[in-house]
C-alpha cells in the first residue's frame, strides 16, 4: 500500500467536484495524510473558531473519508465535533448538539452504507464501505455528494446553540 497513491486517488476524485456547489455552500477541501492515513475532509471556516486554521483548532467540526493503512482496505467516513464547549459565539453542550444533529440526521440515515450514530459526542456518525478499485472515485464521490446533502444539518444544530 502506497499512501501517496491514496492521496492521488482523492485528489482524482476531488477534481471531479462540483466547485460551484461547494463555493456556494461555503464547504472547503483538504486532501493529504493524517496519522499514516490518506483523507479527505470537507469543513467549513465557520464550524472552526474565527482566528485559528479549520483544520487545526481544537474545536472544529468536519467530514472525512479516510483509508485505514492496515487492516482491511476500506473507504471510512465520519463526521467528528470536537471540543464544541470551546467554540467561540456558541454554548454548547456536546451531548445535546450530537442529539440534535444525529435526530435530523435521521431523515437521511438510509443513503449512507454501513452508518452508525451510536458513538459518543466526538463522532456525530460514522461508517465504510469497500474500496473497489474500478469505482474508487465513484464512492468517494457519492460520500461526499451525501455530506453535501446533509451539511446544513451542522448549521442547524449550532444555531440552536448560538450565544
Amino acid at each position: 500500500m502506497d499512501i501517496y497513491l491514496d492521496v492521488e486517488r482523492f485528489q482524482n476524485a476531488v477534481n471531479k467536484f462540483d466547485r460551484a456547489l461547494l463555493a456556494r455552500k461555503q464547504i472547503e477541501v483538504y486532501v493529504g495524510t493524517y496519522v499514516d492515513c490518506a483523507v479527505l475532509k470537507l469543513y467549513k471556516r465557520s464550524w472552526a473558531n474565527p482566528s485559528l486554521d479549520p483544520l487545526t483548532s481544537p474545536s472544529r467540526i468536519f467530514f472525512s473519508i479516510w483509508i485505514n493503512p492496515v487492516g482491511e482496505r476500506k473507504l471510512f467516513y465520519n463526521i467528528h465535533a470536537l471540543k464544541l464547549r470551546e467554540l467561540i459565539g456558541y454554548k454548547i453542550e456536546s451531548r445535546k448538539f450530537a442529539d440534535a444533529f444525529r435526530t435530523s440526521f435521521k431523515e437521511f440515515e438510509h443513503k449512507w452504507k454501513n452508518v452508525s450514530i451510536k458513538f459518543g459526542p466526538l463522532t456525530l456518525m460514522q461508517g465504510s464501505v469497500n474500496i473497489e478499485p474500478d469505482i474508487f472515485q465513484q464512492e468517494v464521490l457519492g460520500l461526499s455528494n451525501n455530506f453535501l446533502e446533509i451539511e446544513h444539518l451542522v448549521d442547524n444544530a449550532l444555531a440552536r446553540f448560538k450565544s
